[in-house]
């Protein structure tokens, strides 16, 4: 393929590399999201109840939250809308920011998660851990993590 302008074009090892990538990521996320499906969960529901799970009371404000999922904060307000008719989540007002909300985990919400979180880490071993070689896992974390560090700069 030719240019008026000097590509760097990907080699072919690059380009293997990119694709094998591009076709994990989608694969994984499919499987993931199929796994999760008897539980009612997508992988964006999955994420918030991690994140909230993990968060000091239960709670996380809605633009932190959504700076953790990788969502536009209206996004992320529908998403949690649908969350809270399924009793997972609820809104709460910020007492110090009478403009910020909180996004709580309901008990509902952290049952769900106790219940669903073994099966997840059970998919992501069978789908994932599981077939990477030994050593693998070490070696893609280092390959990986400068990608990530850098992408999070980019935000």
């Amino acid at each position: 393929m030719e240019t008026e302008t000097a590509t760097p074009w990907l080699n072919d090892i690059e380009q293997c590399a990119w694709r094998t990538h591009l076709e994990v990521n989608k694969l994984l996320t499919y499987q993931l999201e199929k796994d999760l499906q008897p539980f009612g969960l997508t992988m964006n529901d999955y994420e918030i109840l991690v994140n909230l799970s993990e968060a000091e009371g239960l709670r996380l404000r809605m633009s932190d939250l959504a700076t953790a999922t990788l969502q536009s904060k209206s996004r992320l307000s529908h998403q949690i809308t649908r969350m809270e008719n399924a009793n997972l989540v609820r809104r709460e007002n910020c007492e110090s920011d009478r403009r910020g909300l909180f996004a709580v985990l309901t008990e509902h919400g952290l049952e769900t998660m106790k219940k669903v979180a073994p099966h997840h880490v059970a998919s992501v071993r069978r789908h994932f851990i599981d077939l990477v070689p030994e050593g693998g896992l070490e070696g893609l974390r280092e390959a990986l993590g400068p990608v990530a560090q850098h992408l999070r700069g980019e935000r």
